[in-house]
């Protein structure tokens, strides 16, 4: 059996995840690097730092369950993402004002 010393065959738990829908995560998946990106943006530019840090402060922790709940690598690839980009749009909107108006 040379075939399950490599292993070229998915586990049975990995399988099992791929075969069932997942929406849920899915949407997560999306919602986080939108949102990231988002407040990317909007960090960035110094009228909109308020913007930018108000969904930085909500897409990181976002990124962050979704992370925990995620079944595929797709969707760890879009949560890190999101992830990364609402941790520097956070830190541009703060270097712009934060949360101040």
């Amino acid at each position: 059996m040379p075939q399950e010393a490599t292993g070229s065959r998915p586990s049975a738990a990995r399988a099992q995840a791929e075969s069932q829908p997942h929406r849920m995560q899915v949407v997560l998946a999306l919602a986080s690097i939108i949102i990231g990106l988002a407040a990317l943006v909007l960090g960035w530019i110094p009228d909109t730092h308020f913007f930018g840090a108000v969904l930085g402060t909500i897409g990181l922790p976002l990124a962050l369950y979704s992370q925990m709940v995620s079944a595929t690598t797709n969707e760890r690839w879009l949560n890190v993402i999101g992830m990364i980009a609402s941790f520097i749009g956070a830190g541009f909107a703060l270097s712009n004002g934060g949360f101040s108006l």
